[in-house]
C-alpha cells in the first residue's frame, strides 16, 4: 500500500522494558522527511502476558508493530504468516497489518545487520568470529550466511550455549565451530568479528586488540562507544555500531509499514544519535 502525506496511520515499537527505546526517534523523524503528517509512532510497555490483548484491540489505523525483547518470539502464534527470514531464527521485530488486517511478521534484524556491514564496506568475508550466543547472536550468525563464505567460530561461555549455537547453526545451515569464551582473545584476529554480549562483557578483551585490526561489529549503541570500539578505532580498524544496526532494521520497518522508499538513512541516524546525546546530556 502506498500511503499518502496525510493519512491518520499509527504504529509503535512494544516490549518491556521499553522506555528507553530510541525507536520512535528513528520513526517519526522518517515520517517527518517522507512528510507522512497524519502518521503517529508510540511505545507501550508491553509484556508477553499482555501481548494478545493488546493487538486484537488494535484498530484499522493501525500499519505496523515494531517488537523488542521479550516478544519476538510471544508474537509468533499471534500472526497469520511469517517471513523466511523470521522463520529461519524464530524471531520477529516487526508486524505489518495488511488492508484487511492480515499480519504478517518478518525480521529486519537480519537484513539491517548486512546493509550496516555493507554501508562500511563489508560485502564479503572469508571467515567471522561472533562473541556470544544469545538471541543477537543467532541474527548475527544468519546475517554471516548471507556474507561468508567460509569458517564462522562462536566464543560461547558455557556448554548450554554451546549447544544452543550449534541448534542455530544446524536450523540455518551453517557450520558453526564453537570455542571457548577463554580464548575469545583470538576472535579479534578474524577479518570480522561481531559482539553481541552485553555492556562490560568485551571490555577485557580490549587489551587483546591486534595492531592492524579488521572489522568490528558491536550491536550495543548505549553506553558508547564500548571499552573495545574505542580501542578498535584507536588502532585504526573499522568499527559498525549498534546504532548502526538500529537505523538500518528500522528503515526497513518503515518501507514495510508505510510502503515509501527510499527511506532516509541519514536524516534517520542523526535522530537516533541526538537522542543518545539528549540522555547524556539533559541540556541536549
Amino acid at each position: 500500500m502506498q500511503a499518502g502525506a496525510t493519512d491518520a496511520r499509527r504504529a509503535a515499537v512494544l516490549g518491556s522494558p521499553i522506555a528507553h527505546s530510541l525507536s520512535p526517534a528513528l520513526h517519526r523523524a522518517a515520517y517527518e522527511a517522507l512528510e507522512l503528517t497524519g502518521w503517529t509512532y508510540d511505545r507501550f510497555e508491553i509484556d508477553e502476558a499482555a501481548l494478545p490483548g493488546f493487538v486484537d484491540g488494535l484498530g484499522p489505523e493501525w500499519a505496523g508493530l515494531s517488537l523488542t525483547m521479550p516478544l519476538k518470539r510471544a508474537v509468533i502464534p499471534l500472526l497469520d504468516e511469517i517471513s523466511e527470514t523470521a522463520a529461519s531464527v524464530g524471531a520477529v521485530n516487526t508486524l505489518v497489518f495488511g488492508e484487511d488486517g492480515r499480519r504478517t511478521g518478518d525480521n529486519t534484524d537480519i537484513p539491517g545487520m548486512v546493509a550496516a556491514l555493507r554501508e562500511h564496506g563489508v560485502e564479503q568475508v572469508d571467515s567471522a568470529a561472533i562473541l556470544g550466543a544469545g538471541a543477537t547472536a543467532s541474527s548475527a550468525l544468519a546475517a554471516l550466511s548471507r556474507i561468508c563464505t567460509g569458517e564462522i567460530v562462536a566464543y560461547v561461555r558455557s556448554a548450554a550455549r554451546a549447544v544452543e549455537m550449534r541448534e542455530w547453526g544446524e536450523r540455518l545451515d551453517v557450520e558453526v565451530r564453537i570455542a571457548d569464551w577463554a580464548d575469545a582473545a583470538q576472535a579479534l584476529r578474524f577479518p570480522l568479528v561481531v559482539a553481541t554480549t552485553p555492556a562490560g562483557t568485551t571490555d577485557a578483551l580490549a587489551v587483546a586488540v591486534p595492531e592492524r585490526p579488521t572489522t568490528l561489529f558491536d550491536v550495543l549503541y548505549d553506553p558508547w562507544p564500548t571499552e573495545l570500539a574505542a580501542r578498535w578505532s584507536m588502532f585504526g580498524g573499522a568499527v559498525v555500531s549498534g546504532l548502526d544496526l538500529l537505523v538500518h532494521q528500522a528503515v526497513l520497518q518503515v518501507e514495510q509499514m508505510t510502503g515509501r522508499t527510499p527511506v532516509p538513512v541519514e536524516v534517520m541516524r542523526k535522530a537516533g544519535e541526538q537522542a543518545l546525546a539528549a540522555r547524556q546530556d539533559p541540556e541536549v
